[in-house]
């Protein structure tokens, strides 16, 4: 972080909660926190010092906006409109100077946007509105308009909320005055308003003018977190991601972009252990040290990436360095519920409970707790409570699922995750919950669909592979089945001698006796090298001596070998075992040519 990028950190904190951006506010002020005292102290003693001549991006030559545009429409399938193809990023200078120029609005306007500031503060938008009417600053003319706009969506939840149970009512509220809004900006090339523009075109689900309008945003101002946070709504998987990235007009070193990538493979539920080295990149001398946001971030990395004993200890040490900090406190209880640390959730629950019991991760939170302990009632309680506090929190829909699935309560789950998918169509885990609920109704083909959506996804989660393989099993197309196990043996780790083992089984029924042979003898082979004890082996070993002794040229000193070890313990298979070896010793020496290496 050199002086110009913790200079624009700074600008951003009264820029963005100016503008009414309090969540872009916050994360801005948690990030300039951690800076090191010295850089900020720089920036008190000479804020004037540091050169602004030169593009944010200008460390690696990026591709102009037109050729952006074009290959985002190539490799996204996206449609970007022609003026687009136009634009060029402002530099610093000139981002600079436009800020200078808001940060001093007209006297005119100058009362009239400390008291709207105030209305809204305490959320009285209406007033808001009404007091900026007339005014031309840009700031102004912003927070009027954002506050249109969260006044119609209020609007439009409360008459969603009133038709409920109403069959005919969509599955998520639609605000028709978004359109309106929309037109209001529809020519605009102020930064900020461009923002909104991308905002009214993603509640209007056209994700490509979205996209365009928000990198135009970026492009000109670029310490906006809410921007970054919407782009990141918009993008659908982690391949479009991917396509996305070295078309953003930064280079990939810049912070911004890492921390887009790091929060957008996390809400993707996706991220790999280059986002992990991204985080502790972040979290280096040099970026944000201190800054508990980050270590938040790369603690979600861990717990994707199911590695909880370390996800556990980083959320300690957060929670060491900021204990009244609730954001993500609900994927720490995840991981607790998870580790079945009862003793741990049980004190957290209560600590956050009595600190901030309006906050949905704190109800989350306490559902997890009643989950834990096997009262689903009461964590069902908690999960609807933290979905009225906010109706698109898709972790507290997916989990009130999970909850009625204990409590095979097929129909209430489906409702449940179906509530998620409608709010994200990019969960993976909202469309398992749907394919474990229609398989609890034994409606396997729909319980196959649903699976096969949530392994698109999440391609080597190898329970998605078994639950699509039990439902092939269920209609009897057992070839799909063992494909499907197939392709979870790839990325099987603990799980391939039980995997290796149901492959085998489904050969035995598909009367493949070869194929099966080789899957019992990698579950004995695998067994030894682990030093598993004999009776996690036996029945794999006996079924690979029998096949060796009854097709042509089989090797008799394996089978011989095999039994041998099972005949000489003590499980269960040793009578079986001793049989065989008696016909196995008739074998040999009535063909001693057909054993191995003769």
């Amino acid at each position: 972080m050199d002086l110009r990028l913790v200079t624009e950190l700074h600008n951003s904190i009264k820029d963005c909660a100016d503008r009414g951006l309090v969540v872009a506010a916050k994360w801005s002020s948690e990030l300039y926190l951690s800076i090191p005292q010295h850089k900020r102290d720089a920036l008190c003693e000479h804020p004037n010092t540091f050169s602004t001549s030169t593009p944010a991006r200008s460390r690696s030559p990026q591709p102009s906006l037109s050729f952006v545009v074009d290959s985002l429409a190539v490799s996204t399938g996206l449609s970007i409109p022609l003026e687009a193809r136009h634009y060029a990023p402002l530099p610093t200078s000139e981002r600079s100077a436009c800020r200078s120029q808001e940060t001093d609005p007209d006297q005119v306007d100058e009362a009239a946007f400390l008291a709207a500031q105030a209305f809204y503060t305490s959320k009285e938008y209406s007033r808001v509105v009404h007091v900026l009417q007339g005014c031309r600053s840009p700031k102004a003319q912003f927070l009027s308009l954002y506050c249109q706009f969260l006044i119609s969506e209020r609007s439009t939840e409360r008459n969603w909320y009133k038709n409920y149970s109403d069959r005919d009512q969509p599955a998520i509220p639609f605000n028709r005055r978004v359109l309106g809004h929309l037109e209001l900006v529809k020519n605009t090339d102020d930064p900020w308003l461009l923002f909104l523009k991308g905002l009214f075109l993603s509640r209007l689900n056209r994700r490509e003018e979205a996209v365009e309008s928000i990198i135009i945003s970026l492009g000109a101002y670029p310490w906006n977190w809410s921007a970054w946070t919407l782009l990141g709504q918009c993008v659908g998987d982690a391949q479009e991601l991917a396509s996305l990235l070295p078309l953003l007009p930064f280079s990939a070193s810049h912070p911004l972009m890492q921390m887009f990538q790091v929060k957008s493979m996390n809400e993707l539920n996706s991220p790999t252990e280059n986002e992990l080295a991204l985080c502790d990149h972040l979290l280096g001398d040099e970026y944000f040290r201190g800054s508990v946001w980050v270590m938040s971030l790369r603690a979600c990395v861990l717990y994707h990436l199911h590695d909880f004993g370390q996800a556990e200890k980083q959320f300690e040490n957060i929670l060491s360095l900021d204990p009244y900090r609730v954001d993500d406190i609900d994927i720490y209880s995840n991981i607790l519920y998870v580790t079945e640390n009862r003793l741990k959730l049980t004190w957290i629950a209560h600590e956050f409970l009595e600190r901030d019991k309006d906050r949905p991760e704190v109800c989350c939170l306490v559902g997890n707790h009643y989950s834990l302990r096997g009262e689903h009632e009461k964590a069902v309680k908690y999960f609807r409570r933290a979905t009225e506090l906010d109706r698109t929190y898709l972790s507290a829909w997916t989990l009130m699922g999970h909850e009625y699935i204990e409590m095979k309560n097929s129909h209430a789950a489906i409702e449940a995750y179906r509530r998620a998918v409608d709010i994200s169509r990019k969960d993976y885990r909202a469309w398992y919950g749907l394919g474990q609920a229609y398989e609890l109704l034994s409606m396997h083909q729909y319980a196959l669909h649903y699976y096969q959506r949530a392994t698109a996804l999440r391609p080597y989660d190898v329970r998605l592979w078994q639950a699509q393989a039990t439902c092939y099993e269920e209609i009897g197309r057992t070839r799909d089945a063992v494909e499907c196990l197939k392709r979870a043996l790839l990325s099987a780790g603990s799980q391939e001698i039980a995997l290796s083992l149901k492959l085998a089984k489904l050969f035995e029924e598909l009367e493949e006796p070869i194929e099966a042979a080789a899957y019992h003898k990698r579950v004995v082979d695998i067994s030894r090298a682990e030093g598993r004890p004999i009776q996690d082996y036996a029945k794999s070993s006996i079924y690979v001596a029998r096949h060796q002794m009854v097709i042509p040229g089989g090797d008799l000193e394996l089978a011989k070998e095999y039994l041998e070890r099972i005949a000489h313990s003590n499980v269960e298979e040793v009578t079986q075992a001793t049989d065989w070896l008696k016909k196995l010793k008739s074998v040999m020496l009535s063909k001693p040519s057909t054993s191995h290496g003769s």
